[in-house]
């Protein structure tokens, strides 16, 4: 990756050479990846929980993890409803 910039319509775009990924409604893909992640570790986290020992361990630290996460998803709906933008400086105008 050699590059990131963000354009005026708040698109994030990575260039990689010559090629670009450009990310539109960059809230809504965090979402969507943290609503992956949580199925992962849910999904992860029962399939430890049908063994015994240090297996149904780990299970239960992933169900945790995936209920911590479960915080993330209204922190980023609350960053995507508000958005604090730098106002131009009116020194000049006095």
């Amino acid at each position: 990756m050699k590059q990131m910039r963000q354009d005026q319509s708040s698109d994030l775009i990575f260039i990689f050479g010559h090629d670009e990924l450009i990310i539109h409604r960059r809230y809504e893909v965090l979402s969507i990846i943290n609503d992956l992640m949580l199925a992962m570790w849910f999904a992860i986290g029962s399939v430890c929980f049908f063994y015994d020992g240090e297996i149904l361990t780990i299970g239960t630290w992933l169900f945790l993890i995936g209920s911590l996460q479960l915080m993330i998803r209204p922190i980023i709906r609350l960053a995507r409803s508000i958005h604090l933008k730098r106002l131009p400086d009116n020194s000049d105008s006095y």
